[in-house]
Parts: C-alpha cells; structure tokens; sequence
C-alpha cells in the first residue's frame, strides 16, 4: 500500500502532468488563435467599415509576447488611416482565450495614425456610423454599464509598460494640418513621460507630458506643458474655428474609478493655468483666466449621468459648486444648479476673467453676498419649465465704478451710438440738445405704447423678467439656437450707453451685470432711465431720441403725437432702418401692420391702458408727412381726365 506521502507526490505529479499538457495545448494553439484573431478583425473591417486590414508578420515570442510588423488600415478609396511598422506587444493568454484583449508591455516604433478630410471625403467617415444592433435595439442603454465597460476596455488596452518612437499623429482638413509628432513616450514602473514635437501652418512647438499613470488600477497623476519658452498653443482650432488658444500647463487627476449598487463613481480633479481664449463670438479681446480648478465627482447610474453638486469649480477666488444632470427615467430632464457659497464682493469683481469684463475694470464693492440658480428642463413638457435665480446681499455698496460710470445717467452727457465697428454723430442728452425731450413734454400715449411692446413690466422689474427668460429659454431650446431675447428697456439703455450692439459673450454677460447693479441699487429713478432711453434710441436713418423722430415722420413735437402715431413708433423700435417697408405703394400701413396695430390696441385696452370709449385710437389712419415720407415708394396717380361727353362729340363729327 502506497503511504500517504507517495499519494501526495502522485497527486502533485499528475497536476503537473496536466498542466505541462495544457501550456502545452495552449503553445501550440496560441498561433492558431492569432492568425484567427488577426482574419477577424480583417474581416470585420471589411463587411463593416470597407476597409482594408493588414498584418504583414504576426508571431508569439516567449510565453505571451507577440510581434507584429507593417499593421495597416486602409479605407477603400480613401487616404491610409493608420500604418505602424513594428509592434512587440504581450497580452495576458488566458484573458484573450475568453475575448478579453489586457496588453501587458507594449512598444512601437515608427508609425502613423492620419484623419484626412479631402473635399467631402473623410478616411474617417466609416467608423463614425453608429452599429447596426445598436440602431436596431429599442431598449433604453444602461449608462453605468455601458461606460464602465468602454472605460475597462480602453484601460485593458493601456499597457502597464510602454515604450513608443516615431509615432505620428496627423490631420489634414482641406490643407488645414496639424501633426502631433510623439518622439518618445515611456511608461515605467507607473510613471509616464513624454517628448512630443506639433507643427501646424501657423506654429510649431515642442511639448511634455509628465506624471504618474496606474491603468490597472484606475488610477492617473499627469501635468502637460510646454518645453519651451511661452504658453502652449492649441493646434487646428485657430485654423478650423478662428479660435485662438493657448496654455500655460494643464493637470489631470483621476483619483477614483468605482462601479458599485449599480453606480459608477469617477473622482479627480483638473487645473489649468493662464488660459487665454480669443474668439469674436466671446471677446474683442483675449480673454485670460489665470488659475482654475475642478474638483469633480461624476455619477452615472442606469437612467442618468451626473456632476454631483459636492463638485467645486473655482477660477481665480470665486468658487461654486455645480451641479448637472441628464435624467431618462421616465422623461428626458436636464438639470443645472448653481450655488456660490457667501463670499466677498470685491473678491467676486477682481476674480473676473480679464477681457471678458471690460467695463469692470477699476470697479471697487464692499459687502458679501451669495448666489443660487436653479434650472430645469423636461424635453417633453418644455413648458413646464423651473428657472429660479437667488442672489442674496449683505451691505452690498458699489463704491467705485469702472469703465462704466452707471452714475452719469443722473446729468448730462454726450452719446454716440456704434453701429457696425462705426462711431455714429454725438447726441447731447440734456437741456442744451433742442431735441432733447423731458418725459413729462412726451405724449403720455408714446408711454404706453412702448412699454406695451417693449417692457409692460419695466416699473416693477429690477432688470429683468423671468417669465420672459423662461419663455426665450424654451424658444432657443426648441429652435436650437438664438431666435428669441428677453430683453428689457433697462437692458436696452445699458447696452446703448456703456457697451456696443456686437453680439459677443463678453457683451451679454457685461450686460446682465451692469443691469444688476443699476437695478438693485438705486442709482438712477426708473422715470430717469425711461427719460434717457426716448431720447437716445435708434427710431430711423441717422435719427436718434423721440425729438428728432417726431419731426421725421410727422413734423410734429413728441407733444402732440396722436396714440396712432405714437403706437407707429412703438412699432418700429426692433427694426427702425426698415420703416418703409411698413406701407404700400400708397403710403398707406400695410395689412400685415394693420393687423399688428388692431391687435396692440385691443391688447391695450384689455390692459386698461385705453377705454372702449376713448375715441383717439380711432382717428385717421397713419400717415407719414416729414422727411421720411420721401424713403416711400409710392407709385405717382395718374391726374388725367378723361371727358367722355367730349369723346362721344368728337366721334359724331
């Protein structure tokens, strides 16, 4: 009888057996699976993405490293995509016996990867088509799942040990290039450090990206700056976009990538320093954020993807906490709040970005205050809407103003309009300007109709109406783009007086403050701000202030306007330059303007700012009897008279 030792050594030897059998089995059908991978993905590449898949040399070395030479893709008709000469990789067997592909080492040495676009032929364009089953599916895509499984699968691809030589990145957009040149990229031991040369048509830069890089574990550390002197430029957008970029140094955390409950948890946080953008949709000027930083918590679970609110955006020393949302549960909701914690309001002045508040510059405040908005929108009940803004203030006093003194509003000064880049005449509002018109010497009509059609709730508003901002939120959303404002008169006189009619970033948001602070601090009367409004606006060619528009189109002091004249003028304000083409080749309103003028007046009444009995909005139609009456084009009548008894007699002889 065997002892129990001789059994133990029986059992080990078998065990061993087995295996030897089965590194065995697997050596020798580890070749076969390659070149069965290899037919594949060619495969694939051509039912799928008519493309042509190429490995000239394929072979295992050692136990799992494998050696690939000339890998090319290849779209028909279109520019090679990518095309690496030598790849030594090594991949863990027993993962990519089961169709998990997990890179251990990786190293490449000479290569490209190019996205070329030649007049509407994209190499690219292929692989951008959405998959079959995925268009065919009618179940709703699980979030949490579906990135944590792209993340696991792109991470498995990251090796932990890397070494890349001659690694081109190019793109090529109808001759605007950009070619992102890695001379070397090491990964070692978890830290990763990198000599990357960009060329572009406009610049040329040599770059480093530095740090540490844990891809098994989830984990990343890495800074991207500049080797030499200057900021880093971004490439193609200047080109692509007019965009005008550049960098100091960015840095990338990622601290924690987690999937648990059904949740996925992503944790880190990203910095930036001296960013400058310029764009004529943002600034007239490079706008320049010095420092900012993004603490973040991402969330996704099965029905939503979220930016927790325990989140903190800070730039320069204003900091706040977002909070965003993408909800597909029942309806498809998107959410946004906003909290900035209380802080000081010379902090918040001096914090804001340069040349994106201009007229903010040299302003001085004391006082604290803080912020909440709150934003939500149901896709399919859009009308159901929530925008609530909270700004709370404690002694809150502006105590110096900038660029923008909202106190001369309170005398006199001298106005000039700019259209178009183009500094207009200088109109004097004040006494001394003989078209100069106080409110109480304007027909009290002109009152009414303009703030009927521009503002109803300008003395009870402190610059702005949410109903109105929803309604124009709704609008843009639907449309997908800008087609609605919801502008106010005191709006309109901040813009006109201290800032320009360019339809930039910089401009809005310059806006909406300065009506803050004229609004909520007393600074000027609303019957001021009306007053100067009436005399300052656009109401034809090169005519400025209710003054000079009374004797263009009526020959008339703005006294004695009737209220159908004074609803004409009301009428125009959005579009004055186009006057004419209010009436018909006989002077007279149109009917489309007719209709407008009906229904402003029965809206008036409704309003109580007219009776049923007032006879005024009854008079003669609108007609036009100053200078302006000359941009009509009314056909001459023919004066001739035709005596038909004569005719007759004249035909009797």
């Amino acid at each position: 009888m065997k002892t129990r030792k001789q059994k133990i050594i029986l059992i080990a030897k078998i065990v061993v057996a087995f295996i030897a059998i089965a590194i065995i089995g697997i050596f020798s059908f580890r070749e076969t699976l390659l070149q069965q991978i290899i037919a594949k993905t060619s495969s694939k590449m051509e039912v799928d993405y008519n493309s042509r898949f190429l490995v000239k040399k394929a072979n295992f070395e050692g136990l799992s490293g494998i050696n690939l030479t000339d890998i090319t893709l290849v779209p028909n008709n279109a520019d090679t995509l990518f095309k690496i000469q030598k790849m030594r990789t090594s991949v863990n067997i027993w993962r990519l016996l089961i169709g998990d592909v997990q890179l251990g080492t990786l190293e490449i040495k000479n290569g490209f990867v190019q996205l070329t676009k030649k007049g509407e032929v994209k190499n690219f364009a292929a692989f951008l088509k959405k998959n079959k089953d995925e268009e065919n599916t009618t179940n709703k895509k699980d979030y949490a799942a579906f990135a944590y499984r792209i993340i696991s699968r792109v991470l498995n691809l990251i090796p932990t040990d890397m070494h890349v030589e001659n690694l081109k990145f190019k793109l090529d957009d109808n001759g605007k290039k950009a070619t992102i040149d890695i001379k070397k990229l090491v990964l070692a031991n978890k830290e990763l450090e990198t000599s990357i040369h960009v060329k572009t048509n406009t610049f040329a830069q040599r770059w480093k990206i530095k740090g540490f890089a844990d891809p098994r574990h989830k984990k990343a550390d890495i800074r991207f700056f500049n080797i030499d002197t200057g900021a880093i430029k971004v490439p193609y957008f200047d080109e692509r976009y007019k965009l005008i970029s550049s960098f100091d140094s960015i840095r990338l955390n990622i601290e924690n990538i987690d999937k648990s409950g059904g949740e996925l948890h992503i944790d880190g946080f990203a910095s930036i320093a001296n960013l400058k953008i310029n764009h004529a949709k943002i600034a007239r000027k490079d706008v320049l954020i010095k420092n900012a930083r993004f603490d973040y918590r991402l969330l996704l679970g099965s029905d939503f993807v979220s930016v927790d609110s325990s989140s903190t955006v800070q730039f320069n020393k204003i900091k706040f906490h977002p909070y965003l949302a993408y909800e597909t549960e029942e309806d498809t909701i998107y959410k946004l709040k906003v909290n900035i914690p209380k802080m000081k309001a010379q902090d918040f002045i001096s914090s804001l970005p340069d040349g994106l508040f201009t007229h903010f510059q040299g302003m001085e405040a004391n006082g604290t205050f803080d912020y909440n908005l709150d934003f939500k929108y149901n896709k399919n009940k859009p009308n159901d809407l929530v925008f609530n803004s909270n700004l709370k203030k404690e002694n809150l006093k502006i105590t110096k103003y900038g660029e923008a003194n909202l106190n001369k509003l309170n005398g006199e000064f001298i106005y000039r309009a700019i259209i178009q880049d183009v500094l207009q005449r200088p109109i004097l509002v004040g006494a001394a300007n003989s078209n100069y018109t106080p409110l109480d010497q304007i027909s009290p009509y002109l009152r009414k109709c303009v703030l009927t059609t521009e503002d109803p709730s300008f003395f009870s508003h402190h610059g702005f109406i949410n109903e109105a901002f929803k309604q124009s939120i709704v609008k843009n959303i639907r449309t997908k783009k800008f087609s609605r404002g919801a502008s106010t008169i005191s709006m309109q006189l901040i813009k006109n007086v201290f800032l320009t009619r360019e339809k930039t970033l910089s401009r809005k948001l310059e806006e909406i403050l300065l009506v803050y602070i004229l609004e909520n601090n007393r600074i000027v009367s609303k019957e001021r701000m009306l007053e100067v409004y009436f005399n300052i606006i656009e109401w034809g060619p090169n005519v400025y202030g209710i003054g000079e528009a009374s004797q263009f189109y009526f020959q008339k002091t703005p006294a004695d306007l009737t209220f159908n004249e004074c609803l004409y003028l009301a009428r125009i304000i959005p579009s004055p330059k186009k006057f004419m083409y209010q009436f018909n080749d006989e002077g007279n309103l149109k009917d489309s303007a007719a209709k407008q003028v009906s229904f402003l007046t029965n809206l008036m009444i409704k309003r109580g700012l007219l009776t049923i009995d007032d006879t005024i909005f009854k008079s003669q139609p609108t007609i036009l009897t100053g200078p302006a009456k000359s941009y009509l084009n009314i056909k001459a009548k023919d004066t001739t008279v035709v005596d038909s008894l004569s005719v007759k007699e004249e035909f009797e002889f």
